[in-house]
């Protein structure tokens, strides 16, 4: 028996027992519910419209986390992540296999340096500013889908130091199915964005830059510029948040511009250990136009368990002045160049309101 305990105790200093020190986690999400949407557009004019819908509060996923220790307080990780729908089970993002994220890098202290598909830090400030977390349906994301942008081919690098955290992001080609990382075109496809934040007890604030331009030799000098700012404060059992977002596009290839400001407020309230209600406004201000549009949200999710939740969510999507604002995204009438503005799957006429309500299922693994 003491032998046997002699070579346990050696066994740290094995190379294999290295093995003991890493881990590879598979984790997911399983969201979808009945949708009622009003104001839809077809040939015959305009109706309602009852479908399934998938990823509403969460995109479905699945993906693979890891970690190894390599001593010295330095670590190797890796994010493998995979996002589909659940009614059809095709992939999500251009029918990537690993669309949401998928990187390697390595971790110390000061923060996370990886390589890869990740999240941009637009994403990362809004999920940390944005009341509905940026869901896939009726969040921010209906103002501006680029709140919650992905980059390929990209370095990013992410950290903390007591209550200020820190982020940069550069992408030689953040679209490689639209294009970037031309030979001689060296503008074509490139991001980057930096972000800065700080969070101590209940209070928070945070703010992010992000540039992106065209993704082709034709669209290269065309860019889209984007600066935030948010803010929270836990009150009990309530959480208040608020945030701004500016953006300027300019697009050479047209000779046009745009100017937008977006402003939004919301509260998430715990009302039992088990019931959350979400409430969220959100509005666009359209530079030298009053076709600002609206939105109003509210949520709410019932805890069946720890990873099984119960939902419902309203979503009311009110225009103004002929503004093309639907519960799918802006009208790409808006300006056809601002691709990375607007939801090519806008469903609404412009000026028409729209309402729409949820009910579904979530559960995580």
């Amino acid at each position: 028996m003491k032998k046997s305990r002699a070579w346990l105790a050696l066994l740290p200093l094995i190379p294999g027992s290295a093995l003991a020190q890493s881990s590879v986690t598979l984790y997911g999400i399983v969201d979808a519910g009945i949708e009622y949407i009003n104001s839809v557009p077809n040939s015959g004019g305009g109706s309602s419209l009852v479908r399934m819908s998938t990823g509403n509060l969460s995109t479905s996923r699945w993906g693979l986390r890891g970690v190894e220790d390599l001593g010295g307080g330095l670590k190797g990780v890796f994010v493998l992540e995979n996002g589909f729908d659940l009614d059809t089970g095709s992939a999500n993002q251009g029918g990537r296999l690993f669309g949401r994220q998928a990187f390697v890098g390595l971790q110390q202290q000061f923060g996370t340096l990886t390589f890869g598909r990740h999240q941009n830090l637009l994403y990362d400030f809004s999920s940390s500013f944005d009341p509905m977390v940026i869901a896939t349906r009726y969040s921010v994301i209906m103002h501006d889908k680029w709140m919650s942008g992905r980059a390929d081919n990209s370095i990013k690098f992410y950290g903390a130091s007591g209550p200020v955290n820190y982020g940069l992001l550069y992408s030689t080609g953040y679209d490689s199915q639209a294009g970037g990382e031309i030979p001689g075109a060296y503008k074509a496809g490139k991001e980057w964005s930096a972000s800065l934040g700080y969070a101590s007890g209940p209070f928070a604030i945070g703010s992010a830059y992000d540039e992106a331009r065209g993704s082709t030799v034709a669209l290269q000098d065309n860019v889209e510029r984007r600066a935030t700012l948010g803010l929270s404060y836990q009150f009990g059992p309530a959480k208040v948040l608020a945030g701004y977002r500016y953006y300027h596009g300019i697009f050479d290839s047209t000779g046009t511009s745009l100017l937008t400001n977006l402003y939004w407020a919301g509260v998430q309230y715990r009302a039992t250990p088990a019931l959350t209600v979400t409430g969220a406004v959100y509005y666009t201000d359209v530079a030298h136009t009053s076709a600002d549009p609206y939105s109003f949200v509210l949520s709410g999710s019932y805890a069946l368990s720890k990873r099984t939740d119960l939902y419902t969510i309203l979503g009311y999507a009110k225009n103004r002045d002929g503004s093309g604002l639907s519960l799918t995204g802006l009208n790409p009438s808006l300006n056809p160049a601002a691709t990375t503005l607007v939801n090519t799957s806008a469903q609404v006429a412009n000026g028409e309101n729209q309402f729409g309500a949820i009910v579904g299922v979530r559960h995580r693994f």
